[in-house]
């Protein structure tokens, strides 16, 4: 008998075994009922060992340390202890079944080049761990499977296949007798079946039972057999059970309904079909008959009409058996359902329809103007404000109705709002017009009801995504901090705006097309005029960019065209802009410019700028005094002189970063008005108008984070701090 070494590596030394602090892997082995079942598939049957297989598999030099064990020296229970280590691989290692069986797929794939494909799918299907189990349509498919994979084996992998046994003597013959197995015994089995318990369960439910335990043994077979099978048939002499698949009008408990859902998930009410009692093979395994009757029962052969001839589909529809007194089947409930909705919702789901908040604002008013019409009603005109803002607020009450329909019923039924609500820490109450708003501190402030009591608006629906995409291009396809600043000004509160914001710009193709990924650059340190506490544009920095052309007159031959510049004058405290436009790139005319800045805010304290060739002209013209900063004897008349001309280095454009960044808001601004403007004659009318609109942009963008307390509503910009006022309206596309 031949004796195999087993290390038991789950033993615990110092509470630590070696299996638990090893990889196991992924389990390779087949499923042993799955390799029986392909097994007795053909006449053909061929058992097969591959030699000591752990063994043949090599542990890495580097591994081999945890594979050491203590033993005699020279095998001899007489001598002392040594210590010794395993070079391959071990039984009672956790690792060697998914290394061992890994490898040797590995070998198997490998001689598929040399000896075809039947090799392969012999180690991957038929091996449970080192024992093949096949079975082969003819003696000559079998005798030439085993020759080439030991063939195959032995190149490739160093391999034995031997202990090879068949149940034909004929074949075996034809194999060496060193590698044929021996002491074989001739066994008898016979089939098994399930017995159910004696108690639990009523006789429908375990005929259910048994109906899915075929549907189980059918995904069992047709996944092992690896056999492409057209149609699959099940049998039952229950007609409850029939009865229940074919099901379409009744409902059912639970434990029935799990059930059925499974046998119709995976098989069609049309492959079940009725076997009468007698017919049916399981009944074998419970009743009693004479032994020499055992090898002719139909639980080993099944039914004989099946094998006689092709059944045909069953189109028989078995209905349910007496279902009023089936304690499984649900009773028929009457069920009469009343829907009460008020008559000003038209259904937000079709505002999904709209791409835009103009859009949907527009056809809900005309929806509006044309239903009054109809009724003889006197109507607001179409283009008027009131009807724009009577549309709007018709949008926001229907989707608040919809989305918040717990709070709204709790105001009007006075009562608070439920602490689970996603609004309840905003302080919502209702207006005058039945619209919700976020509560607040500032009620009798001066402020605007927009201000103080901003529209609650849900942060998941679509008239969220259409706001944000409204302002979004309001402020000229700005950041989240424009856009932000835009929606909170107009009177929205949106529920979880910043988060939305950002996803609505990371998918807006102007933005990223306007606002391209650039090379990340340290900054410098600030100026000390930037740092300086004073009023607006007292130190001021100044740069001209530019050109465009534009129409300047009109011609016999159609238009001249020239081009124009402009100056930017930008606060180097606030940051504050002013734009100027000047026909030409020259001493003249940048003076002209200048004079009429410093008429419009004052005195300035100190200009800065680079060294262009038309600044150097102007200070000699203005009897400006200029300095370079790097004369340092000279900082002292800054603050001497009344007014002071600061010039940058040669080629340091870093350190006008303060004013570049400036122009950089203002071209990207100016590139989608420019965008909008395709097509049509850009003059300087326009042109300034343009430039001027920008510089309101600019200026409205907020100076701190914007606040999500409602107790703080108001947004700090540069337009406030210059007008004092708190409301302003951003002007149409041109």
């Amino acid at each position: 008998m031949t004796r195999s070494e087993v290390f038991d590596s789950s033993a615990k030394c110092n509470g630590v075994l070696l299996n638990s602090v090893l990889l196991t892997g992924p389990n390779l082995t087949n499923d042993l009922l799955g390799v029986l079942k392909h097994f007795r598939k053909e006449m053909v049957a061929v058992t097969a060992d591959i030699q000591h297989m752990f063994h043949c598999f090599l542990v890495r030099k580097d591994h081999r340390n945890y594979l050491r064990f203590l033993w005699h020296k020279d095998n001899d229970i007489d001598n002392g202890l040594v210590e010794y280590r395993m070079r391959v691989h071990v039984f009672g290692n956790s690792t060697s079944p998914a290394v061992a069986t890994l490898r040797l797929r590995k070998t198997a794939q490998a001689s598929g080049k040399d000896f075809g494909n039947r090799v392969t799918q012999f180690v991957s299907r038929n091996l449970y761990v080192d024992n093949g189990l096949t079975s082969s349509t003819t003696k000559e498919q079998a005798i030439n499977l085993i020759k080439v994979t030991q063939k195959a084996l032995a190149i490739y992998g160093n391999l034995r296949l031997h202990k090879i046994a068949l149940n034909s003597e004929e074949v075996m013959k034809a194999l060496p007798t060193n590698d044929l197995a021996s002491n074989l015994k001739d066994l008898d089995l016979e089939a098994d079946s399930k017995v159910a318990p004696t108690g639990g369960h009523t006789i429908p439910r375990l005929e259910l039972y048994v109906a899915v335990l075929a549907i189980e043994i059918a995904q069992y077979i047709t996944y092992n057999l690896y056999i492409s099978i057209e149609a699959v048939k099940y049998h039952t002499d229950s007609k409850v059970v029939l009865g229940y698949i074919n099901n379409e009008t009744r409902r059912f408990y639970t434990y029935v309904a799990n059930r059925v859902e499974r046998i119709r998930r995976f098989s069609d009410s049309s492959q079940w079909n009725c076997v009468p009692t007698h017919h049916k093979p399981a009944d074998s395994a419970t009743r009693s008959f004479e032994a020499h009757e055992i090898h002719n029962s139909k639980s080993l052969y099944g039914p004989k009409h099946l094998t006689l001839q092709q059944e045909e589909a069953s189109e028989t529809k078995f209905q349910l058996v007496d279902p009023d007194s089936d304690k499984e089947v649900c009773i028929n409930v009457d069920i009469k359902k009343t829907c009460a909705t008020l008559a000003h919702n038209i259904g937000i789901d079709r505002f999904l329809h709209f791409s835009t908040w103009d859009s949907l604002v527009r056809g809900v008013a005309f929806l509006k103007w044309f239903c009054r019409s109809h009724r003889a009603v006197e109507t607001l005109s179409l283009t008027s404000v009131d009807s724009y803002i009577n549309a709007e607020n018709f949008i926001i009450r229907s989707v608040q109705l919809e989305i918040y329909p717990v709070e709204m019923v709790c105001f009007q039924q006075n009562e608070p709002v439920p602490k689970c609500s996603q609004i309840a820490n905003l302080n919502p109450f209702l207006d005058e017009q039945g619209i919700l708003r976020v509560g607040g501190r500032i009620v009798n402030s001066d402020l605007s009801l927009k201000v103080k009591k901003a529209i609650s608006v849900p942060g998941r629906h679509h008239i969220a995504m259409l706001l944000v995409r409204h302002y979004h291009g309001k402020v000229r396809h700005q950041g989240r901090h424009f856009t932000d600043g835009a929606v909170r000004s107009a009177g929205f509160w949106i529920v979880g705006v910043k988060r939305l914001i950002s996803s609505f710009i990371h998918k807006c193709v102007t933005y990223r097309k306007l606002r391209g990924k650039t090379e990340c650059q340290i900054m410098s340190d600030l100026p000390e005029d930037c740092l300086e506490p004073s009023p607006f544009f007292t130190n001021v920095v100044v740069d001209a960019f530019g050109p465009w052309t534009i129409v300047s007159r009109r011609t016999r031959c159609g238009y001249a065209n020239s081009k124009r510049w402009a100056l930017l004058f930008s606060c180097l405290v606030t940051g504050a802009v002013h734009i100027e436009l000047i026909e030409e790139i020259s001493s003249s005319a940048f003076i002209n410019a200048v004079r009429q800045f410093i008429s419009l805010i004052c005195q300035v304290k100190i200009f800065w700028s680079d060294r262009g060739a038309n600044y150097i002209g102007a200070v000699d013209k203005l009897r400006i005094d200029s300095i370079n900063v790097e004369d340092g004897p000279f900082r002292i008349f800054l603050y001497n002189s009344r007014t002071t001309w600061i010039f940058n280095p040669p080629h340091s454009s870093h350190m006008g970063g303060a004013w570049e960044r400036m122009i950089g808001i203002t071209r990207r601004i100016l590139d989608y008005m420019l965008l909008n403007n395709t097509g049509k004659s850009l003059t300087r009318d326009v042109l300034n108008t343009f430039l001027t609109e920008v510089s309101a942009i600019i200026n409205s963008r907020p100076l701190v984070p914007v606040s999500t307390d409602p107790e703080n509503p108001l947004i700090l910009t540069q337009t406030m701090l210059l007008t004092q006022k708190t409301d302003y309206i951003f002007t149409s596309d041109q």
